[in-house]
């Protein structure tokens, strides 16, 4: 363990108090007590005496007292403890204030622009149940300004064991005075301090070194040059190997390679403790080369896993990345992770493959990963907005330009709509009408067969394209039939729109695409129907979207809707002669819910905690609120982790998603669920009912009943077709304050027949049909390329049932941020100028903390990225201000959007301040202002 601070491992050292930890990893190296100064290197470590051994020289009480129990000298009174160390300890006692603890100045010893490493090894004693935090806090003192204090980390102890409290600070100028100090426990709680690490890995040569790299490496002999040390098998064996398979198998790079061998699981594998090595709130890039050999296994999938381990909470897994590897080539496998928290144990391993195929291992490097600079805004010469880019679409010239996609035959017919679809026409308004010809596909084969045109030239990268037709079948048709606009990007299948058909009517096509990477060939082609069902195909319209021009729209909309005349209205002594007097107001907070998803490990981070609460008014929980997270096995209930989110929320008022009380498609993976007869599962609905809203009753303002009942229907086959109603139905029994939703994706986007909005609309109406009291219809948003003519549609079509609508799951994704800005912008005033949505909820914003990649709005250590810029530039639009001056009727009017607002008027004899709320309604509001 060369170069690794002992502290990392002083849960398995500790004495009475401090119990030994379950010890849950099979590595000898890591359970070794070499005492922590034989281990550290004192060199790079800047604190002063940071073991006590001196007493307390150099260290400093604040406003408080403390002294040192040495292992000669025994408790002197206080709680009989052994540090990790073995050595000395200090005692901070008399302290009545949380920030009072034990503090050194380090000023002299920091250099500005360095990278320090924080570590120390913290207890608790006293009168104390439960646990309590330990922080690390650097204090910055100036003459002249105002003293700042920076939090470097944080952790929760309790009396039972020693704790790690760590982090790291870098300054880009060190202060006049620099103070480092550890604080936190409540007053009267006595905090221990076994010794204190402050280094700075770049001034150390003997720690790059242990490293093995000469980089910023954090792994271990990467490369097992040293063999194995430092690495052991996780539930297997590992070795070494310089070749296998009579020479086969080479190292891709340096002199060996390791397998992990003897596998029983398919997690596990290779493995290597990073504690201590890992820093919180930092993000890092992990590369690592694999290959897999082995029990006729030629291809499986390799993860990079994360295992950390928190006091007072369930382990827990974070996958990295994962690759699909093979028996015949080194693969990389690349991915990034980052810390909330401040865990006792980090443990990164690859896993993945069947069992009995061994897992191969060339190297591994996990390091600070680098910070890319964002591509500038895309600049796109000439888009020729609503310019069709489809040769021939009114077949003047016969089907020229057109060719049959297999060996179907293509014909012109006459007789399909002269107008353009619905949703082409809102997007380009006058337009000449159509030809009324129509392409006549026979002879098909094969679904996938139809009409095709080659466009690979008329494309622009990055340009959103909307995507409109007019199409039929022929008779002859078993059941309802797909057709779908598709387009072949390098062979690879592109969704642009999709309807289902069950008449002989001409229905409309309307979806959206963007290629964003240079493309050698792309083809646009219309297939669905089954074999020997004829296609009819018309006035196919493909053309760059202007959103700016729809924005303006939708700003236009969204004053009718979002905004009401308000009359402050003044009276009272003196305000006869207001007249001519200056009025300010500023609006404080939109009414309009805007909130997003979060996990439970996000709230350790204090920089995603500020961001949330200043920007969102909504919360929902990823996972932590699901059936597999609060009881993964049958009667384990965990509930703290909702908990904890529930008590963040309630703290700074924000209202709370209930996210979901069932999943459809989830429970076919709950093992548990699956192995219960009909009765037991009936009975385990009941119970998963009964405690979850029982428990939260009151502080879930809406709850998704049963999710994504449109794509997956396990409860309904095993419980029969009551099921989903008695869900809604129990459900408002348990908890009538809550309203209560459907939820399902692709509703709004044009690319899924399954959730098309009729479909759902359908699906609601045979819930309410059975007496389930449907409050709530969520679209989740999960969508590609919005065009906003399209999801209005949906919207317009959903909005004839009178229930409101949320966009519970929004995200987007482009790797430019500047589209992806674009693209959030589309989905959001769409949302804020419908009548019919009442909120909308992002599925997260913080990178590596999302479902999809290239979808946050701020970067992994907390900077705003442009699709975040957007985003605030945005809600900060949506924030009526206004100045005047008060009229001769002794008024001040104004128009504004709902929500809080403060006003504040100089009169000649004082400065009046009202606050006040403006509700949603048709007439003027008229607010008194009593002087």
């Amino acid at each position: 363990m060369k170069g690794l601070p002992i502290c990392c491992f002083i849960s398995r050292q500790h004495k009475h108090p401090f119990k030994r930890s379950e010890e849950t990893m099979e590595n000898p190296q890591l359970t070794s007590n070499n005492g922590c100064s034989e281990n550290l290197n004192q060199a790079a470590n800047i604190i002063v005496n940071h073991d006590f051994s001196n007493g307390l020289h150099s260290w400093h009480t604040n406003c408080c007292n403390g002294f040192v129990v040495s292992a000669e000298c025994g408790d002197r009174g206080k709680p009989s403890s052994s540090s990790r160390s073995g050595g000395n300890y200090a005692v901070v006692t008399n302290r009545t204030k949380c920030w009072q603890g034990l503090e050194q100045d380090i000023t002299s010893r920091v250099l500005p622009g360095s990278r320090y490493l924080v570590s120390a090894c913290v207890g608790v004693s006293g009168p104390l149940s439960g646990s309590t935090d330990v922080l690390a806090t650097l204090k910055l003192e100036n003459h002249g300004s105002a003293t700042s204090y920076m939090l470097i980390g944080k952790t929760s102890v309790s009396k039972e064991k020693w704790e790690i409290v760590e982090g790291t600070f870098s300054l880009l100028a060190v202060p006049e005075r620099l103070v480092f100090y550890l604080e936190g426990p409540s007053p009267g709680v006595e905090l221990l301090i076994d010794s204190v690490v402050i280094s700075c890995p770049s001034s150390s040569k003997s720690e790059s070194a242990s490293i093995g790299a000469g980089d910023d490496n954090i792994i271990i002999n990467p490369k097992f040059e040293d063999g194995l040390n430092n690495w052991s098998g996780r539930g297997c064996k590992v070795a070494l190997h310089d070749s296998m398979a009579d020479g086969k198998i080479v190292p891709q790079s340096g002199k060996a390679f390791a397998s992990a061998t003897e596998r029983t699981q398919n997690w596990n594998g290779i493995q290597q403790e990073i504690t201590g090595r890992v820093q919180r709130k930092l993000a890092y890039s992990v590369a690592a080369v694999v290959r897999i050999f082995g029990n006729n296994v030629t291809t499986a999938t390799v993860q990079a896993t994360l295992w950390v381990q928190t006091p007072g909470r369930n382990d827990q897994y974070v996958g990295i990345a994962n690759v699909q590897a093979t028996d015949k080539d080194w693969v990389q496998l690349q991915g990034k992770f980052l810390l909330n928290g401040s865990p006792s144990r980090v443990v990164i391993y690859l896993e993945g493959p069947p069992p009995g195929t061994d897992l191969l291992v060339n190297s591994l490097v996990v390091k600070h990963a680098e910070k890319i600079p964002p591509s500038p805004a895309p600049v796109i010469e000439n888009p020729d907005f609503g310019a069709n880019i489809i040769t021939n679409s009114q077949l003047d010239d016969s089907t020229n330009g057109w060719f049959p996609l297999g060996n179907c035959n293509l014909s012109v017919g006459s007789g399909s709509p002269h107008i353009l679809p619905p949703m082409a026409r809102a997007s380009l308004g006058v337009h000449e009408p159509l030809s009324g010809r129509y392409i006549h596909v026979k002879n098909r084969t094969q679904t996938w067969m139809g009409p095709a045109q080659m466009i690979t030239d008329k494309v622009k990268l990055f340009l959103t394209y909307q995507v409109s037709a007019w199409v039929r079948i022929g008779s002859g048709a078993n059941g309802p039939q797909n057709v779908n606009v598709a387009l072949g990007v390098d062979n690879q299948w592109v969704n642009g729109g999709q309807v289902e058909i069950n008449d002989d009517r001409w229905h409309e096509i309307g979806g959206s695409f963007r290629i964003e990477k240079q493309p050698s060939k792309v083809m646009v082609y219309i297939q669905g129907p089954g074999a020997g069902v004829d296609l009819m195909v018309a006035g196919v319209q493909i053309f760059p979207v202007n959103r700016e021009a729809r924005f303006k729209y939708l700003r236009h909309q969204a004053d009718k809707i979002r905004k009401r005349d308000i009359v402050l209205k003044f009276s009272g002594a003196g305000s006869s002669g207001l007249s001519g007097t200056n009025v300010k107001v500023v609006q404080t907070q939109n009414s309009f819910p805007i909130g997003s998803c979060m996990s439970r490990t996000n709230i350790d981070n204090e920089d995603f905690v500020n961001f949330f609460v200043k920007n969102f008014n909504w919360a929902v929980f990823g996972n932590e609120l699901k059936w597999y997270w609060t009881e993964p096995q049958q009667g384990n209930l965990n509930y703290k982790d909702a908990d904890d989110m529930v008590a963040l929320c309630q703290k700074h008022n924000i209202e709370t998603r209930g996210h979901c009380i069932f999943w459809e498609v989830q429970a076919t993976v709950q093992q548990w669920i699956q192995a219960l007869n009909k009765d037991d599962l009936l009975k385990a609905v009941q119970n998963r009912l009964t405690n979850l809203l029982t428990r939260y009753k009151g502080k879930f303002k809406h709850y998704d009943v049963n999710n994504e009942m449109l794509h997956g229907s396990y409860y309904q086959d095993r419980l029969g077709k009551d099921i989903r109603a008695n869900m809604f139905k129990t459900a408002n029994q348990l908890d009538p304050s809550a309203t209560l939703f459907v939820n399902d994706y692709h509703v709004e986007d044009g690319c899924d027949t399954r959730s098309c909005p009729e479909r759902y609309i359908e699906h609601i109406l045979d819930l309410q049909e059975q007496g389930a009291p449907v409050g709530g219809i969520g679209i989740q948003g999960h969508i590609d390329n919005p065009v906003g003519p399209v999801v209005c549609t949906a919207l317009d079509k959903l909005g004839i049932l009178g229930l409101p609508i949320w966009f519970t799951e929004l995200d987007v994704s482009s790797i430019n941020e500047h589209v992806r800005g674009e693209d959030l912008e589309v989905m959001l005033r769409e949302a804020f100028a419908h009548p019919a949505v009442e909120g909308v909820m992002l599925w997260g914003f913080w990178e590596l903390f999302m479902s999809r990649d290239n979808a946050h709005l701020v970067n992994a250590e907390g900077e705003v990225n442009e699709t975040g810029k957007r985003f605030l530039a945005l809600k900060h639009e949506w924030l009526s201000h206004a100045r005047g001056q008060v009229d001769v009727k002794g008024q001040f009017n104004f128009r504004g959007f709902h929500g809080k607002y403060a006003m504040e008027i100089d009169t000649p004899s004082k400065k009046i301040v009202k606050t006040f709320v403006v509700d949603k309604g048709d007439t003027p509001l008229v607010v008194p202002v009593e002087l």
